[in-house]
Order: C-alpha cells, then sequence, then structure tokens
C-alpha cells in the first residue's frame, strides 16, 4: 500500500510534463492552423459581390442569370528554377494556393481572369522548367468546371518585345489557350483579350499577326454594335456579335506619365508615384494606346504590371483599372477585384488578401507567449497571477 502511494507520487510530475507538453502543441497548432488556414476564410468572407445598377430592382433568378460574376487578379509570378528560392516558394505558392482555392469555395465565380505575369520566369525558363511551373501553376489554380480561368500573356510570361520569339509566344498560348485579339463572349458580355508586349507598333512578326487580329475583331465589333436598319456594304457578311460594348483585358496599362493621380492604401509607395513611366515598358506606348481606344472604344480596360492600383479616365469617359499583383512577394496588401458585369453595366469591388505583416504579428506574438509559458512552467519566470499572489500574502502577513 505505502508503495503504491509512493509510485504516484512519482508519476506527478511526468504527468503534469505530459500535460503541459500536450497543451503547448495544441497552442502551436491552433497558431499554425489559424495563420495558415483558417486566415483565408475569416478575411475573404467579408467581401461581397458588388451590385450592378438596376440589380436591387430584379428578382433573384433574373440577376443570377444576367450578371456575370468574375475575379480579376494579376501578376502572380510564380517563381521559376533560376531566382526562386525554394523557401520563398513554398510560402508564396501556399499562401496565392490558399487564397485562391478560399475565394472559389466562398465566392463562386463564374469565370477568373488572370492578367499576365502568370510566371515570373517564363521569358527565359528551359522546356523542362517551363513544364515545372505550368504543373505548380495547375496545381495551385485548380478550378472546377463550373468556373472558367483565362490568362493573358504578360512581359514575364513571353519576354520583353525584344525578348518574345514566336515559341514562347504559342508555348503560352498552348497551355492557357490565350490569343491576342481573342474575344471571349459570357452572357452576352464581349471579352477582347490583348497581347500588350505586341503592341510595339515596329512591324514585327509576332506584332503583325496581333494587331491584323485586332483590328479584324475591332470591324466585327463596330458591325456588331450599328443599328439593324443601318446600311453599311462593309458588314454585310460579317458575323454578328452581341452588341455590347467590349472591355479590354492586357497586362500592360494604356499610357499615362506616371502614377501620380493614383489614389489609395494599394496604391504605388509616395516614393515611387511621380517616377516618370517609359512607354513600351511600365506602360503602352501613346500611339498603342490611341489605336486600342480608337478601335474598341471599350467600356472598361482592365491591365495590370505595375503591382500596385490606380484608376484612371481616358479621353473623359473610359475608365481603366489596374489591378494590384496578387502575390505576397510584390505586396505586403495583395487584393484583387470582384466584378459584377452585364451586358450593358458593370461594378467593381476589390476584396484585400490576408495581410502578411498582420500575420509575422501573430506568430511573433504567439511565440512571445510561448516562451512565456515555458519559463514560467520551469520556475525560471513567476507567473503574474503567481507573483501578484505572493504581494497580497506579505501584504496580509504584515
Amino acid at each position: 500500500m505505502l508503495s503504491s502511494s509512493s509510485t504516484a507520487v512519482k508519476n506527478l510530475p511526468l504527468k503534469r510534463r505530459l500535460c503541459f507538453l500536450l497543451k503547448l502543441v495544441c497552442f502551436v497548432s491552433s497558431v499554425l492552423i489559424f495563420c495558415e488556414f483558417l486566415i483565408y476564410y475569416v478575411v475573404i468572407f467579408q467581401c461581397r459581390w458588388p451590385n450592378v445598377k438596376g440589380g436591387a430592382h430584379m428578382a433573384e433568378k433574373e440577376t443570377s442569370a444576367s450578371v456575370l460574376k468574375a475575379i480579376i487578379l494579376a501578376d502572380t509570378h510564380l517563381l521559376g528554377e533560376i531566382k526562386g528560392h525554394w523557401l520563398d516558394k513554398l510560402r508564396r505558392e501556399w499562401q496565392m494556393e490558399r487564397s485562391f482555392q478560399t475565394a472559389l469555395w466562398l465566392l463562386q465565380p463564374d469565370i477568373v481572369f488572370i492578367l499576365g505575369d502568370v510566371f515570373d520566369e517564363g521569358k527565359w525558363s528551359s522546356p523542362q522548367a517551363w513544364a515545372d511551373d505550368v504543373r505548380r501553376f495547375q496545381k495551385m489554380f485548380r478550378h472546377s468546371a463550373f468556373t472558367e480561368l483565362v490568362a493573358i500573356a504578360g512581359n514575364h510570361d513571353i519576354g520583353f518585345h525584344y525578348e518574345m520569339t514566336t515559341y514562347k509566344v504559342n508555348r503560352f498560348e498552348k497551355v492557357f489557350n490565350f490569343t491576342s485579339g481573342k474575344l471571349i463572349t459570357r452572357k452576352g458580355i464581349n471579352f477582347v483579350l490583348v497581347n500588350s508586349v505586341a503592341m510595339e507598333g515596329d512591324g514585327c512578326a509576332v506584332c503583325r499577326t496581333s494587331e491584323a487580329k485586332l483590328v479584324a475583331l475591332s470591324h466585327k465589333l463596330n458591325c456588331s454594335q450599328q443599328k439593324p436598319n443601318h446600311s453599311n456594304k462593309r458588314c454585310s457578311d460579317v458575323e454578328k456579335l452581341p452588341a455590347s460594348e467590349p472591355i479590354l483585358l492586357q497586362h500592360y496599362p494604356l499610357y499615362r506619365k506616371s502614377d501620380a493621380e493614383c489614389t489609395g492604401e494599394d496604391s504605388a509607395p509616395p516614393e515611387e508615384k511621380n517616377i516618370p513611366f517609359k512607354e513600351n515598358y511600365d506602360v503602352l506606348s501613346q500611339e498603342a494606346s490611341q489605336k486600342l481606344l480608337w478601335w474598341f472604344q471599350p467600356r472598361l480596360i482592365l491591365s495590370g504590371h505595375t503591382h500596385s492600383a490606380c484608376e484612371v479616365l481616358h479621353a473623359g469617359k473610359i475608365p481603366e483599372v489596374s489591378v494590384p499583383s496578387f502575390s505576397w512577394r510584390n505586396r505586403n496588401n495583395p487584393s484583387f477585384i470582384m466584378g459584377s458585369i452585364t451586358p450593358t453595366d458593370f461594378s467593381l469591388q476589390k476584396c484585400f488578401l490576408p495581410f502578411e505583416s498582420r500575420v509575422f504579428t501573430i506568430y511573433c506574438a504567439a511565440g512571445a507567449l510561448l516562451v512565456i509559458l515555458v519559463l514560467a512552467h520551469v520556475q525560471l519566470l513567476t507567473p503574474p497571477f503567481y507573483f501578484a499572489q505572493r504581494l497580497i500574502s506579505k501584504h496580509k502577513a504584515v
């Protein structure tokens, strides 16, 4: 009887240590699960699809049938084998995968547009490296058959104009079924896909082909928007498209001097806003921009490339929205655009992803608390509760 009680006393510290260890494991696991999984649901759950004009007066069936729900993101920059460190790849790709998959599950978009620079090293990657990058992209941005994904070519995918080759363009087009001058029509809404890298205007082979397709598509769209009783011999044999004014999707923004007029928490940093943009490098040239505006008279232009947000009004009436980068490697506060679009109207809303600085703050706070708990457990640090209790005991004794 005496020996059994002494054994129980000896086992008590071991049980306490195991219990404390179990609590620490639960605490660390909870922090990891929240920061690497649940936080994406908490943040993206707060995003709401914007209402288009007249949408509140339409019946629910009519709204769901006529409004196209589109997610627009840009500049994912999946790291390659040359410049991409394995830890950086692991971290950034996990962040983008969780954000994208969470957004698909919570928001249920009809279509997703990626406005170029899908990859970081597509402009110089080998066939094997390209295949590996594509495989990782398809895993990260997997989607159901109910959601369509459309990607636009950017300078990091096929190279700047001086690096661009037919091989690189065809390689991208084969994976993403992308062609400059391609028209995508969904629910009566016309989207024009533009290879803005090929808008150099110097007559290169890729540029000539791209511009010829854009001119032909412009002719079709212009003929389709004419009234039925309007007689025009040039349009007599042209295939009729939905009369909706098009939306341009491209990587480079149209020409603007700088980001000086851009506002918002995700616009360019103050020290970068007044830096003049280089034509055909930071933005399209003035000539190419005027061509696109003249050919299509779009009702909206969506672009990427600058990694920062900006809203510009061209010709006093045509809005352009530059979409910030979707990668934490380029921004502390990535985001994407949610668009509710009809054949005659649209409404856009920005959805921010978790701020990386906040995630680090949670980890630092959890780490500090963990250290305090461990020190207190091994009695190297007196917990505040016991410290206060001792002070009260001394006071009573006096």
